[in-house]
This record gives C-alpha cells, sequence and structure tokens, in this order.
C-alpha cells in the first residue's frame, strides 16, 4: 500500500482524504436539507444541529490537514487530460478549498453568534468569538449559497471524472480510486 503521491497515483492518505471528505460533505448537505425541515417537537431537534456541527468542526480540521498534505505532496501527472480539461481540473481542485473554508466558517458563525461554544461531539469546545446578534441570519444565507455551490461544483467534478473515465479511457478515477498502478 502507498502513503504518498506518485507521479502516476495517489497514495493512501490522499485517497482517504478524497473519499471520506466527499462522503461527508455530501452527507452534511442532506442533513442540513432534512434539519432545517425540523419543527421544535421532533425528536431531532436539537441533536441534528449538534451532529452537523460537530461533523463540521472535523471537517474544517480535516481540510487544513489536506490542504497542507496536497502542498506538501507530488501530483500525478495528468498526461491524459487535454490542455482544457488539465486547467479545469486545476481551477475546480483549488476553488474547493476556499469554498469549503468560507462554509465551514460560516457554519461556525451562525453557531456561535448567541456566544456559546461548540461542543464536539462531547470531547472538546470550540469558543465563540463573543456574542453578535443578528449574525446568524447574514451567515445562515452565506452558508446555505455556500452549500449549494460546492455541491454543484462536487456534481461537476464527479461528471468530470465519470466522462473521462468512461467516454475518454482516462486513468484519473482509477488512480483516484486504487492508487498507482502495480508495478
Amino acid at each position: 500500500m502507498q502513503i504518498r503521491d506518485t507521479s502516476d497515483g495517489y497514495g493512501i492518505v490522499s485517497r482517504l482524504f478524497h473519499w471520506l471528505m466527499a462522503l461527508a460533505i455530501v452527507a452534511m448537505f442532506a442533513l442540513g436539507l432534512w434539519m432545517v425541515g425540523l419543527d421544535y417537537y421532533s425528536p431531532y431537534y436539537h441533536s441534528a444541529p449538534s451532529l452537523h456541527k460537530s461533523v463540521g468542526i472535523v471537517l474544517l480540521i480535516a481540510l487544513a490537514l489536506r490542504f497542507g498534505w496536497r502542498l506538501s505532496s507530488v501530483k500525478p501527472d495528468e498526461e491524459d487530460l487535454t490542455p482544457f480539461e488539465r486547467s479545469a481540473a486545476r481551477l475546480v481542485h483549488w476553488g474547493f478549498y476556499p469554498l469549503l473554508l468560507a462554509l465551514l466558517v460560516s457554519g461556525y458563525l451562525i453557531s456561535t453568534a448567541d456566544g456559546r461554544p461548540i461542543e464536539v461531539f462531547g470531547l472538546f469546545s470550540v469558543p465563540s468569538p463573543g456574542e453578535n446578534k443578528g449574525l446568524e441570519d447574514t451567515a445562515g444565507a452565506v452558508h446555505t449559497w455556500l452549500s449549494y455551490a460546492v455541491i454543484a461544483l462536487a456534481a461537476v467534478h464527479a461528471a468530470a471524472a465519470i466522462k473521462h473515465h468512461v467516454f475518454d479511457g482516462g486513468r484519473s478515477l482509477s488512480r483516484m480510486w486504487s492508487g498507482p498502478r502495480k508495478i
């Protein structure tokens, strides 16, 4: 099992970051859509947002770790992409980082606008910057729009990867799924 990325493919760390974060982001989007429809008498009225906040903080930590890992890793070759595809892929990949950061920060601001910290799975607390009445509405609107933007970008990314794999015979999806070729 290859840990580090090589010019021929992605190592296990990059692949785990990619797939676990992709799964968590899609699950968080679905959870967010579901929980905004909960009423006060729902048994999940408090537990769903608590889970959403905790996973959001874990995703923020994972995003920072992933960014550091990406900066310190070799980028696999993209010789099977056209110049346009290579530029588009680079734009999409680097676009995810600021979008996700802004999404996660806006979620943090919604959750801490009342001055209370975020409890993360009962293991630790992330402090509030202080009470800021009305911030949750603005941050909430930003969070909503950014969540749709992230999901739209993820859908474009997935569609491009599938198109490149199925129709163009490219190896990008294979390298992200199973890593470098075994020699």
